[in-house]
Parts: C-alpha cells; sequence; structure tokens
C-alpha cells in the first residue's frame, strides 16, 4: 500500500501557491494547531473556530466499502458542478489514485485534479484552492484507509455516502454512523451528511422515489436520504476514462440538490 505520507500529484493546474479567493480572507494559524481548531478574528474583537473549507461547497464521498461508486460520483458531480458555472477541484484521495488516472485517460478536465493520498488532507487542501468556488473529494474506503478517509471528513461540510439499495449494501450501513460521530467530534462545526442511492433499480417513481423500500429503511436507521438519486445506466457504469458531460444526466439534479442545502445552512 503507497504511504500515507507520499508525494501530491497534480494535474489540470499549477502546483505553486495559488492566488486568494475573492471573497475570501486568508489567516494565520497558530503555531501547532490543526486547521479545524485553529482561529480567526471577528467583528466583535472576539475569535472563532476557522472551519477547514475554505470554499462556499466541500462534498466527500465516503463508505466503508469499496465498489459503492464514489469515484463514478465524484466525477460526474465535479464536471455537473463546472457545467453549472462553478469552478471546482477534484481531490482524488484514494491511493488508488481513480479519478486521477480517468482524467489523464480523457486528456483532462476542464478542472484541476489533484491526487492527495495522505492522512493530513485536512490540512492541505485549502493550499490548492486559489479561486475555486467548490471542492469535490473522492475519500478510500474507510475499512482499509481509516487515516485519509477521516482526515478528508474532517475538512468537507457534506458527506454523501453512495448507496446500491441491495439489501447486502443496507446491512453494511450501520457502522458508518458510528465512524461519522468519531470524526464530528473533531470538527469545529458538524458537517452535513446524506445518502446518494445509487445504481437504482426501478425508473418508475412512488410517493417516495425509487427504491422506496431502500429509503424507508435508511430513514429508520437515522440516515437522511437525498431527492436524487442515480439510476443504473451504462452510461455512468462505462463512463471510466471517457470524457464526460452532466448536461441532462441525474449528477445535474444531484449538484443542484446540494448546492440547494449549502444555501439552507
Amino acid at each position: 500500500m503507497p504511504s500515507n505520507e507520499g508525494p501530491e500529484r497534480a494535474i489540470g493546474g499549477a502546483q505553486g501557491r495559488p492566488r486568494p479567493q475573492p471573497g475570501v480572507q486568508r489567516f494565520s494559524l497558530l503555531a501547532g494547531e490543526p486547521r479545524d481548531h485553529a482561529v480567526v478574528p471577528t467583528d466583535n474583537g472576539r475569535s472563532r473556530p476557522l472551519l477547514s473549507s475554505l470554499v462556499p461547497l466541500s462534498c466527500a464521498f465516503v463508505n466503508l466499502k469499496p465498489g459503492v461508486g464514489k469515484t463514478t460520483s465524484a466525477v460526474w458531480l465535479a464536471h455537473a458542478l463546472y457545467e453549472s458555472g462553478m469552478s471546482p477541484l477534484l481531490v482524488d484521495g484514494d491511493p488508488a489514485a481513480s479519478a486521477l488516472r480517468w482524467s489523464e485517460l480523457a486528456h483532462g478536465f476542464p478542472f484541476p485534479v489533484i491526487a492527495l493520498p495522505v492522512g493530513d488532507v485536512h490540512r492541505r487542501v485549502n493550499d490548492f484552492l486559489g479561486d475555486r468556488q467548490a471542492v469535490v473529494l473522492d475519500a478510500p474506503q474507510l475499512e482499509d484507509h481509516p487515516r485519509i478517509a477521516r482526515s478528508i471528513m474532517r475538512y468537507a461540510d457534506e458527506w454523501i455516502v453512495p448507496v446500491t439499495p441491495a439489501p447486502i449494501e443496507l446491512d453494511r450501513m450501520a457502522p458508518i454512523l458510528g465512524e461519522m460521530a468519531d470524526v464530528q467530534s473533531l470538527r469545529a462545526e458538524s458537517a452535513r451528511s446524506a445518502v446518494l442511492l445509487n445504481r437504482t433499480n426501478r425508473p418508475d417513481a412512488t410517493r417516495t422515489g425509487p427504491d422506496a423500500d431502500a429509503r424507508e429503511a435508511l430513514t429508520e436507521r437515522g440516515f437522511e436520504v437525498l431527492d436524487t438519486h442515480i439510476a443504473r445506466l451504462d452510461l455512468y457504469a462505462q463512463s471510466f476514462g471517457n470524457p464526460v458531460q452532466a448536461k441532462g444526466s441525474a449528477y445535474m439534479d444531484f449538484a443542484e440538490e446540494l448546492i440547494k442545502r449549502q444555501d439552507e445552512a
């Protein structure tokens, strides 16, 4: 397994220290303090915790297990945000570097992709922001790379858990609640979290949407389930390594829902 302290790799953007993001003031951190426990001044002279993320929208795809569609969802969401007029940064935190490899095979994405398979992602991402308006993070599976995944969760303000609505996948969901609670205790403010039903089976919409039984089971277990769902389509399943056009896809709806959630927060 690659070392968690390995060097960063990046394509699609400069690796030097970027310009500060318009409208966002950068602050010096207290010596020895992690980013999400540092403080910044306020108008009344008091201080408040500095959140890890310095962008309006930061979203991480997380799960205990591999093979649930994290990388596919991260790549498609980043393209949907780009096509919606935002300027995203895609962070590949998986040592397998699947998102980075995808961008290479597709001859580059229209936004930067960086590989950060390290255990202090939450301290490093802001150095690559430049004038980006969103960060999408592809986390490795928690069961194999917990340090990297938890660091990504410390950074992102929105945790998305892709889940296939199959009984065996639903049965695996309970332990992730404990993982989320542990990471929440390390944050200055709590992250939002929600399940994205992925590879849904039935196209017919019921009162609660496709795969209503899975929605009900997840809700009973304490999960929030997004309205958007991603159907089981070759369009997504066979897209690895190819250029992506998100217009007209479910990922455009997904991007709109995430932006709305951020605005409401």
